[in-house]
């Protein structure tokens, strides 16, 4: 889906068609979580407890970095 990003206000957005919207469980108001992993960005709805885990996993990747690395090889 080609989506285009445009002059709102003051501001710079993106607007979700309805159908997106709905896939994605989401409705005018709510936050979102965009994050970025090997196939890219991925939106969510946000969650406090989502963000608390996603700081706690990577601090103890930040930790254990290497023995992470070991155990990749």
């Amino acid at each position: 889906m080609k989506l285009e990003i445009k002059k709102i206000g003051n501001s710079t957005g993106l607007i979700l068609p309805k159908e997106l919207l709905a896939r994605l469980g989401l409705s005018q108001g709510d936050h979102v979580l965009v994050t970025e992993g090997p196939d890219g960005l991925q939106i969510s709805r946000y969650t406090p407890d989502l963000e608390r885990g996603m700081e706690i996993a990577r601090e103890a990747m930040k930790t254990y970095r290497a023995a992470l690395t070991e155990l990749a090889k």
